[in-house]
């Protein structure tokens, strides 16, 4: 197993912090879904909630990615997770005193959304520079496991803290782990970049250099188009679960926690899966990745015509598996090609396009889910992208 990066003490605190930021990540992705669902029943709703939380990566992420290549990487990590941290306490506090609508769900969730649009270049940035550049792959690759074992155990236990103890208790649950990983952040010393903020050319300028990049490299292009197609119908799915869980199946919040975190063990197998491949150095898109791609593709209209629960339950987990390991090659695949002082810009337009698609495509297919039935919804975009895919591998092999 590709285990390098682990030789850091850096990068194994982080690794170690981090644990508990996304376990309070997944909690909070899981209850908000939940609470859009719980208020409205409405298939639409769940998924403008999701484009919200996501759309300031759509609109700020490139704008981030130049500001983390000009700051002090682990102090604006302290600052984002502060704010994460302080809008679950106003998310609870809403709850609590009972003023927690669709409206002010809404615009929480697009507050945590700027918030986590400006950490994700932040964490594309910051956890490569604290190993040496050779390891750069290692480090994608266990923060994809740390990643995606969160996605298994924080949806897990979000669902049953809102069944016993109620959305109340797993909000400020969700606050409480924020901490430590702030207090991991105090201790790394992350590598130095090649320039220094003083010498940073004028913002537009740096944005534009990122973007020259990105457009130059026929591999980062194709590996950004490929994320962008299977984001958009794949984790477009997973971002509305709700409305599998008790929309089809009346399984309520558990329901809901058993399919986030079935996706989840799919997507960490996935992860550990990436460590024990051979290393990838040739200047191409891995196979593996576009297999991946068009079988979660093929997977979606399996889910929405689905109607036996223990078989959504192992397609839905297939399908983590599969934009899992589609989403950690494409990165790596482009992480490899970057110097430190590109990485926050290239990654940042990475993540939009990849973050952009599922938030459009969770927007849209929960609005054809109300149109024409979660079935009709699924399978016509789970074939057109499949088609549209299929065409692309075929002329790239």
């Amino acid at each position: 197993m590709n285990l390098a990066a682990l030789k850091s003490r850096d990068f194994r605190i982080y690794l170690i912090g981090n644990v508990f930021a996304l376990n309070a990540l997944w909690m909070q992705r899981l209850t908000v879904g939940w609470l859009a669902w719980d208020m409205t029943t409405s298939a639409s709703f769940v998924g403008l909630v999701a484009f919200v939380n996501f759309s300031p990566t759509m609109f700020a992420g490139p704008f981030f990615g130049v500001l983390v290549d000009r700051v002090r990487t682990r102090h604006a990590a302290m600052v984002t997770q502060s704010a994460l941290c302080f809008w679950a306490l106003v998310l609870f506090a809403s709850h609590s005193l009972g003023l927690l609508g669709p409206f002010v769900l809404v615009v929480i969730s697009g507050l945590l959304g700027i918030a986590m649009a400006a950490h994700h270049p932040i964490r594309m940035s910051l956890a490569p520079r604290l190993v040496e550049e050779d390891d750069v792959a290692s480090v994608v690759s266990l923060a994809a496991i740390n990643f995606n074992l969160a996605r298994l155990t924080g949806p897990a236990l979000g669902g049953w803290v809102i069944a016993t103890g109620g959305v109340g208790v797993s909000l400020v649950t969700q606050a409480a782990f924020y901490l430590p990983f702030i207090f991991a952040l105090t201790l790394l010393r992350p590598r130095r970049r090649n320039r220094s903020s003083a010498a940073a050319s004028p913002f537009l300028k740096d944005l534009a250099i990122g973007i020259k990049h990105v457009m130059q490299s026929a591999l980062i292009r194709r590996a950004i188009l490929v994320t962008g197609v299977a984001a958009f119908v794949s984790r477009g799915v997973l971002e509305i679960l709700p409305v599998i869980a008790d929309g089809v199946f009346v399984r309520g919040a558990t329901g809901l926690g058993m399919l986030t975190a079935v996706a989840g063990l799919g997507a960490l197998a996935a992860g550990l899966a990436t460590t024990v491949m051979p290393r990838h150095t040739k200047r191409r898109l891995p196979r593996a990745a576009l297999l991946s791609a068009l079988a979660g593709l093929g997977l979606v209209p399996l889910i929405g015509y689905s109607e036996v629960w223990p078989l959504t339950l192992t397609l839905v987990a297939c399908l983590g598996f599969a934009a899992t390991m589609t989403g950690i090659l494409m990165q790596t695949t482009i992480q490899i090609e970057l110097a430190d002082e590109l990485r926050g810009r290239v990654m940042s337009l990475w993540i939009l396009v990849s973050i952009g698609s599922t938030a459009t495509g969770a927007m849209i297919l929960g609005g054809l889910a109300d149109l024409v039935g979660l079935s009709a919804g699924l399978g016509l975009s789970g074939g057109l992208g499949f088609m549209i895919l299929a065409v692309f591998v075929r002329r790239v092999w």
